[in-house]
């Protein structure tokens, strides 16, 4: 049979984190010891409390049912409070909507939101779904980005020049993935201030990685004047819960804006797993210190790694200010080569990390970095210090 897929699916890219991660798997599986830097996945186990939550759920036997599509009223009631103790955002229940995971709830915004042609500022370096998810709505990226020497972080004035009358959102993710760069409160006034301008301009806050930040009390851009009412705050239980495997995230946003991203989650999944929805209520409203430990850990490896990362020539490195990533610019070692075979790009560099050191990372291109590459320190001290001199010395061939 001729190929029938949709013009939509034939255009959309692979995920480049899975897709690495995926190299890394068949590589293990053959017998390879490969160290994989390329997830962004805590190596911690979901704390005891919260595994005790669910089990709890299914001892109690009544969460069988299908639960509400917006996920069940305690737990959004408890993010409802999370929300005002933790961020000084105001989002009632109604205004919530429990997903399976942060990408969930981005896809449901966007198919709520764009019109083909809808344009969408995406601050790069950006997640790599971002701009699969805004083309799968039949939006239109347009990528305004910062670079190293500023921690990445694009300028109010660089938003501002990048607005039309066909832009109708903006996304960022602060804690950022790939880069780890941590928005300030200035920053992101900066940024509101633009945006008054521009009432109809919705914007999309990805906050997942709130809890994992070494610097600065986090901020919220959704809590600043004339904002909340036309932000959307997207959150989970992934990383700072160590709760990947368990997929709940969840937005606040405008009333108006939660209902119709239930409407497409009904139609397309229904409610989030009855029992992952348990777990996350346990992890809301019990002790944070497991997160407050795992946090501590990853500022000791963010500390290693950078100090690691700087002992190579020719990788430049800034300093993380959140989540659990590195983003050096790897430029220098294009055009170089070892064994007849030329590194033209990150993709190339990245590839060949894999296959001569063992260590997965991933190519930055995907990141909309192509100078760039990400790896993650969510791995143990030995493997993130085996894995950085493998690197090295990988490196250390190219001429």
């Amino acid at each position: 049979m001729m190929d029938l897929r949709s013009e939509r699916i034939k255009n959309m890219a692979e995920s480049a984190t899975l897709a690495m991660a995926a190299k890394a798997r068949e590589l293990k599986q053959q017998g390879v010891d490969v160290i994989s830097l390329s997830l962004g996945e805590p190596d911690f186990k979901t704390p005891k409390h919260i595994q005790e939550g669910a089990k709890a759920a299914i001892d109690e036997g009544k969460y069988f049912a299908y639960p509400p599509v917006n996920g069940y009223l305690d737990l959004r009631q408890a993010i409802s409070e999370k929300f005002k103790k933790e961020n000084n955002l105001d989002y009632s229940p109604d205004q919530i909507v429990v997903s399976n995971g942060a990408k969930q709830s981005i896809a449901n915004t966007f198919l709520a939101l764009l019109d083909p042609g809808d344009e969408v500022i995406v601050f790069t370096p950006y997640w790599v779904s971002y701009s699969a998810l805004v083309e799968l709505a039949e939006g239109k990226c347009v990528f305004v980005g910062g670079d190293i020497e500023n921690d990445f972080k694009p300028s109010a004035e660089q938003v501002k020049a990048a607005i039309t009358d066909k832009t109708k959102a903006i996304i960022f993710s602060s804690p950022c993935n790939p880069t780890g760069s941590v928005f300030t409160e200035e920053e992101l006034t900066a940024i509101a201030e633009v945006l008054q301008d521009h009432p109809n301009i919705v914007v999309l806050s990805d906050e997942i990685y709130e809890l994992i930040n070494y610097g600065d009390k986090h901020v919220s851009i959704g809590s600043l004047p004339g904002m909340q009412d036309r932000t959307v705050t997207i959150n989970g239980f992934a990383k700072g819960f160590a709760m990947t495997g368990w997929r709940v995230g969840y937005i606040g946003a405008p009333l108006w804006l939660a209902k119709a991203a239930s409407k497409v989650q009904g139609q397309i999944t229904s409610a989030n797993c009855s029992i992952a929805q348990r777990a996350a209520l346990t992890a809301l409203t019990t002790s944070l210190e497991p997160s407050y430990e795992m946090v501590k850990e990853y500022r000791k490896r963010r500390d290693m790694v950078h100090g690691l990362l700087s002992e190579i020539p020719g990788v430049e490195v800034n300093m993380p200010g959140g989540a659990f990533y590195f983003f050096p610019n790897i430029s220098s070692f294009f055009g170089k080569s070892v064994n007849g075979k030329k590194i033209e790009n990150a993709t190339d560099l990245s590839l060949y990390i894999l296959e001569d050191s063992n260590v997965s990372v991933v190519t930055g291109e995907a990141f909309g970095a192509p100078e760039c590459m990400r790896l993650s320190y969510a791995a143990s001290e030995d493997e993130l210090k085996r894995a950085i001199a493998a690197i090295k010395e990988s490196l250390s061939k190219l001429s």
